[in-house]
């Protein structure tokens, strides 16, 4: 382990979130400075229009634990990754930039509270989970892809695409070096990734809340999300993880 490496890394993957970033960082800031761990907060800036690069550096001139990166190239998984392979922290939790999870909620997804691990993923579905102000055909829809995510590729797990996730580091390292996937069903890979290697991942239930600002095109997403389902498929019929594991 390196000299001063962080506990905790936050990894905040932006895309035109000049209004939210501000909020976020404050709260996830105002939370971990309470905290008795070091930790170190990466916001990774993904081709946006907006002021989402100046917004966040703002941050970064006011706080030594805020970092600031640019991804030119675009998509949720590009980013993701960038920030895994860049952060130095113990433990790696993505965090979506508009904190519909409270932060304060991390302390499920890492020790002392949790224990035996190397992938926490967000539950939104599993028992003691909450979601608020969800319109019910965004739930049905969701509900709908993660059966074909159980039915093709991942069993057992009642939510894959929940924003908040928590590795540690030589498993991201690891399973972020392998990735193909660039977009929004890049957690789905590396979900199958490691389960392929056989690694302990443990399912958190969550206090979710639904934003009627969220950037996710329900049908579009969906369409593209079971279109990668099934290139995650062929590639592990056509042995493409073989010499990945």
């Amino acid at each position: 382990m390196k000299l001063n490496t962080p506990f905790l890394s936050v990894i905040i993957p932006a895309y035109n979130e000049e209004n939210r970033l501000p909020r976020t960082l404050e709260k996830v800031l105002e939370f971990l400075n309470k905290q008795n761990y070091s930790f170190e907060v990466l916001v990774i800036e993904n081709g946006s229009s907006d002021r989402t690069f100046d917004v966040a550096q703002e941050h970064a001139q006011n706080h030594s634990s805020v970092i600031v990166l640019k991804e030119g190239q675009r998509g949720k998984g590009n980013a993701v990754r960038r920030g895994m392979l860049e952060a130095q922290g113990e433990y790696r939790f993505i965090c979506d930039a508009d904190l519909s999870m409270p932060i304060e909620e991390v302390a499920k997804f890492i020790p002392p509270q949790l224990t035996d691990f190397d992938i926490a993923i967000g539950s939104r579905e599993a028992l003691g989970a909450v979601r608020y102000n969800e319109p019910s055909y965004r739930h049905l829809g969701g509900r709908a892809i993660n059966l074909i995510i159980r039915l093709f590729i991942l069993s057992g797990f009642q939510d894959t695409q929940c924003g908040f996730k928590c590795f540690r580091a030589q498993v991201a390292e690891d399973l972020f070096r392998q990735q193909t996937l660039t977009g929004w069903s890049f957690d789905i890979e590396i979900l199958y990734l490691a389960r392929r290697k056989k690694l302990r991942i443990k399912e958190i239930p969550i206090d979710w809340y639904f934003f009627a600002d969220s950037k996710v095109n329900a049908i579009r997403d969906a369409l593209k999300m079971i279109s990668d389902i099934f290139v995650i498929h062929l590639n592990a019929i056509r042995g493409k993880y073989d010499f990945k594991t």
